[in-house]
């Protein structure tokens, strides 16, 4: 029993009553409780207590192998609160080869359930989406930045072999109306695109290139400790423009097969704005995700631990996403969670060039957004649940099993406390990572327990160790209710 709770139900608003947990699930919400007998009972003292949140954009995998990695990335999502983690798995062989090792390789080490979304990355593999759809791996990623000279992208690691796969990656328009076509075939099919125009970044990148080797004769004007901005040159390097031509296809595509779209990572206003544009000519529907670094940091941060695709933008894009999420215009926050470690970031020159795209985010996802935006005025504690947890569970076909407090819900639960402080460190977010963009910062506003399906995870910022094992893979398909 957890007593004494303000609990945030989506579309309902705070509610100050009292939840029972039974064999996982949430058996009653309810203010009498005296004829109650319980194992354990948790007194909120009237903090809030969320749905357990949903990630829908985790990378873990690729930088160690989804059997280390499994436990390590979902152990820090324990830390943040996040009860479902959707992992965007890379493989460059047909899924039928594969995909089994790699499911059989995450049983068993896993602290939270997940899920999957399998990128589609070659022709052949669009033959794969009804076998994955029948597995419960209902989305599909397109990656419209890789192509012309910018093509190379690292797939997930072999389980149990600890070796980078680096591979070339070709998305052309036929692939992509390849994938909406097939993806139109199955039921509740959803896909996650990477908007970005290849052609336009892998020009830019080979002018700026040239540009600054050519000003600096030992070639290292990327260097971050030199006297100009790398986040600056790598926004410029990949425009808006890229994000608002790549939208502006897909949605064209998109709505000649009624295709259900979902934007990862929008972080400029002209991408959000285009989107907006395409929604109002309609034919399809579409979704949009923004990360917690984009509404945190800008270019100005000025630091090459913030490289990342799409690359940060201006203040002013940063304000025009806070505007998005309090009005409804952006659904879901994700993470793009990239577990690498710092020396593997910053490249082999510590330059722009070099150093890797992505970095940290699962475990800090929910203090950022308590501290920018509910302990800051910025947003209500419901509309955070929805962005968080409600509106992702729905898109994906996990709802009412998850993202939402109600009677027969999994009962994911995050009690949080709005007053503690904590500063941000590698050691008490547990990632494999040894950085973040967000260290040193002062938050307030921390998870204090995690439940994921009426176990005890994460209490008081400790892992239960003994819950290994205890998350499960988490099947989507015809029975899942559909979508906003």
């Amino acid at each position: 029993m957890i007593s004494n709770a303000n609990i945030v139900i989506p579309k309902v608003g705070i509610v100050k009553s009292n939840i029972l947990v039974e064999n996982g699930e949430i058996k009653e919400i309810t203010n009498s409780v005296d004829n109650v007998s319980y194992s354990r009972s948790i007194n909120a003292h009237e903090n809030l207590v969320l749905p357990g949140l949903v990630d829908p954009h985790v990378h873990y995998g690729v930088f160690s192998p989804v059997d280390q990695a499994s436990k390590t990335e979902s152990r820090s999502a324990a830390i943040g609160g996040v009860t479902t983690m959707m992992r965007m798995l890379r493989l460059y062989e047909p899924y039928g080869q594969k995909i089994q090792a790699h499911l059989q390789a995450s049983e068993n080490s896993h602290f939270v359930d997940y899920s999957v979304h399998a990128s589609i990355l070659t022709p052949k593999q669009i033959d794969d989406m009804p076998y994955l759809s029948k597995m419960g791996i209902t989305s599909f990623k397109l990656y419209m930045n890789l192509g012309s000279a910018d093509n190379r992208i690292l797939m997930d690691m072999e389980p149990y072999e600890n070796k980078l796969l680096p591979e070339h990656v070709n998305v052309s328009d036929d692939l992509c109306n390849g994938v909406l076509r097939k993806s139109s075939t199955l039921p509740n099919s959803v896909v996650l695109v990477h908007a970005e125009d290849h052609v336009i970044n892998s020009d830019l990148i080979k002018k700026y290139k040239a540009t600054t080797f050519a000003d600096n004769a030992d070639g290292d004007t990327g260097n971050y400790n030199g006297n100009f901005n790398p986040l600056d040159l790598w926004s410029r390097c990949r425009p808006p423009e890229s994000e608002v031509n790549a939208v502006k296809k897909i949605m064209d595509m998109g709505r000649k097969l009624h295709s259900s779209l979902y934007f990862v990572h929008i972080g400029s206003n002209a991408s959000l704005d285009a989107i907006l544009l395409e929604k109002q000519i309609g034919g399809c529907s579409a979704y949009v995700e923004t990360c917690p670094h984009y509404l945190t940091h800008s270019v100005d941060y000025n630091n090459l631990k913030g490289k990342v695709v799409p690359p940060l933008r201006s203040k002013n894009d940063v304000a025009s996403l806070w505007v998005a999420m309090r009005n409804g215009v952006i659904d879901t926050i994700g993470t793009d969670h990239v577990a690498n470690s710092l020396n593997l970031k910053y490249g082999e020159r510590k330059d722009i060039w070099s150093s890797l795209a992505g970095f940290p985010g699962v475990a800090t996802m929910l203090p950022v957004m308590l501290h920018f935006g509910i302990n800051s005025g910025q947003l209500s504690a419901e509309r955070l649940v929805e962005l968080t947890s409600y509106n992702a569970s729905r898109i994906f076909g996990m709802y009412p099993k998850k993202g939402t407090i109600q009677k027969g819900s999994d009962a994911d639960l995050v009690v949080v406390d709005l007053n503690l402080e904590k500063k941000v460190t590698p050691d008490i977010l547990k990632s494999s990572s040894d950085y973040s963009i967000y260290d040193d910062y002062m938050l307030q506003g921390w998870p204090i327990i995690t439940i994921s399906r009426g176990e005890i995870i994460m209490e008081n910022g400790i892992v239960c160790e003994n819950k290994i094992g205890h998350g499960k893979f988490i099947k989507r398909g015809d029975n899942q209710k559909k979508a906003l």
